[in-house]
């Protein structure tokens, strides 16, 4: 097991951060890690990576306790923190020296690392030039760079392609993926594409506390219990006692009010497994005197999961 979190609470002050949590990640998987801002996620990884001490409970990497074996952790991991840890005056060619010496590299093995992190993070073309002029991009890229440098057990990517543009991202992606298969990976993002795509399982975390674990295709049929309608009607009408007249009809579990496109309103419509509303829905907005201008029923994605779930 690479990882394991075992109860783990957080305080800062009188905050609860961290809320008795549990889970584990093994070799070979990446885990994605998502959450709202303030939920808990990065408390979380810096505590796996020894830059926080937990309140209580315990947490495990490759079988040493993060706060008894501290310097052991840090000599399985590489961390990409949310905000990336460079010397603006420092080159990339010089700053990933300095960090494989600080990992403990031996001196005439330097070079090949840094030359294939340079080569693996496409910095060729800005080696030379000052940390603090590049882009947010390449700066990212230079971060994913020192993460992975000591060739590490455990990567811990908090936003790993924050700033990078299409291509980029496509590349990083593949990447993890690749050292996915005999690495463990625990990935923090606010794009829920690239868990689908890159991720093996998924946890989210609201308010300190785990609210789903699982692969993506078991959370989405976790959430088809229930069917999903949305609606788009002209704002002809009052959305109050249009969605109080929705709220009424057999089999509807919940409605929400999504937003006022300026000209229409947008509604989502949640009811029983396997029951189509979009009939009995269409005669409801009729009778309140709206129109209708879309209906289709959706199979429920991982956002609409993730917005269900930390609302």
């Amino acid at each position: 097991m690479s990882i394991k979190v075992s109860n783990l609470t957080k305080y800062y002050g009188d905050y609860l951060a961290v809320d008795n949590i549990s889970f584990e990640a093994k070799k070979g998987e990446i885990l994605g890690f998502l959450g709202p801002n303030g939920a808990g996620k990065s408390t979380t990884m810096k505590i796996i990576t020894t830059y926080l001490p937990p309140t209580t409970g315990t947490v495990e990497v490759d079988g040493y306790d993060v706060e008894d074996k501290s310097l052991e952790v840090r000599k399985k991991l590489g961390y990409l923190p949310e905000l990336n840890p460079l010397y603006y005056d420092m080159n990339p060619v010089d700053y990933l020296d300095f960090v494989a010496k600080l990992d403990g590299i031996p001196d005439n093995e330097i070079k090949k690392k840094r030359e294939e992190m340079i080569r693996v993070c496409g910095l060729d073309s800005v080696r030379k030039k000052d940390i603090g002029t590049l882009s947010k991009g390449f700066k990212q890229r230079v971060g994913l760079a020192q993460a992975m440098i000591n060739n590490p057990d455990v990567l811990i990517l908090d936003e790993p392609t924050s700033g990078l543009d299409p291509n980029q991202i496509i590349e990083i992606r593949n990447l993890i993926k690749k050292l996915g298969r005999e690495k463990t990976v625990v990935l923090s993002t606010h794009i829920l594409s690239e868990v689908t795509a890159t991720c093996n399982r998924v946890i989210i975390i609201n308010k300190g506390k785990i609210v789903a674990n699982g692969t993506p295709e078991e959370l989405q049929a976790r959430s088809k219990g229930q069917s999903l309608v949305t609606l788009e009607v002209k704002n002809n009408c009052d959305k109050n006692a249009l969605s109080g007249a929705l709220k009424e009809i057999r089999n509807v579990n919940k409605v929400e009010f999504v937003k006022d496109n300026g000209d229409s309103f947008l509604f989502n419509i949640y009811g029983e497994h396997g029951a189509d509303l979009r009939e009995v829905i269409s005669n409801k907005v009729m009778q309140q005197k709206a129109t209708v201008l879309s209906m289709q029923a959706k199979h429920s994605s991982l956002e609409d999961i993730f917005r269900e779930l930390t609302k």
